[in-house]
């Protein structure tokens, strides 16, 4: 390993891993305190209203509730998949390059290779950080995903059968616990790409996880003329 590239490692990594954590920092900040001003409290404070309006029991507007939860339920079910493939592929190269390490190793004790270049101790140590980290992810987004689909299966049965207000209270206990799920599953998935690039080196995580903020930031926070509309939403439903 090169004393740039071990510099690249110490700097970059590390304020990769800074901005991400401080922007998620300020998002829940931002949502503790306004919840209206994010695209996350501005939903939930809408499904608060649609599901206090939403009469449970009735045919009709349980077909409705079936049908707008179906799309949430497929893209949960989407993410999952995405989340098993690159696990498996992400598996299967981790499998290689330990497998090329240790036919370097025999080839270097034998004395078949005498290049100096061949893997080493430290940056298998490294990749295997690299591999688990991204790994460690991946499973993570996969039970998010796996969770928020039962408990949004469990919502769709909740909302169209018949009781009373401790009920309702609780529908949508199990509601917001499905979506809250699904979101976390979602955005460990997004997470995950600067760590798959982190295997390319430390400049391609940084530059990505710089993007993946400023992507994340145009997504998190709506336009300045909805925080009027969720103001009055979350007035009107407490």
């Amino acid at each position: 390993m090169g004393v740039v590239s071990i510099f690249c490692e110490t700097l970059l990594v590390p304020l990769s891993v800074l901005v991400t954590l401080g922007y998620h920092a300020y998002l829940c900040h931002s949502l503790r305190r306004h919840p209206g001003v994010t695209t996350i409290g501005f939903n939930c404070i809408k499904r608060r209203s649609w599901l206090h309006q939403l009469n449970q029991g009735d045919d009709k507007q349980g077909m409705l509730a079936v049908q707008s939860l179906r799309n949430t339920l497929m893209g949960s079910i989407l993410t999952g998949t995405v989340t098993i493939i690159i696990t498996l592929c992400l598996g299967a190269l981790i499998n290689n390059t330990f497998n090329v390490f240790h036919h370097f190793r025999r080839m270097i004790l034998f004395s078949v290779v005498t290049d100096t270049s061949a893997p080493t101790g430290l940056e298998s140590k490294i990749i295997a950080i690299k591999y688990g980290s991204a790994y460690i992810f991946l499973v993570t987004s996969f039970l998010s995903s796996s969770l928020g689909i039962s408990y949004l299966v469990d919502a769709n049965f909740l909302i169209n059968a018949v009781g009373g207000e401790l009920d309702a209270e609780y529908t949508r206990t199990v509601l917001e616990r499905g979506f809250t799920l699904v979101a976390v599953a979602n955005r460990v998935l997004c997470l995950t790409l600067p760590l798959l690039l982190w295997m390319f080196g430390s400049v391609p995580m940084f530059i990505s996880s710089l993007a993946l903020v400023w992507l994340l930031y145009q997504l998190d926070f709506p336009p300045a003329q909805l925080h009027y509309t969720s103001s009055h939403l979350s007035t009107s439903t407490t």
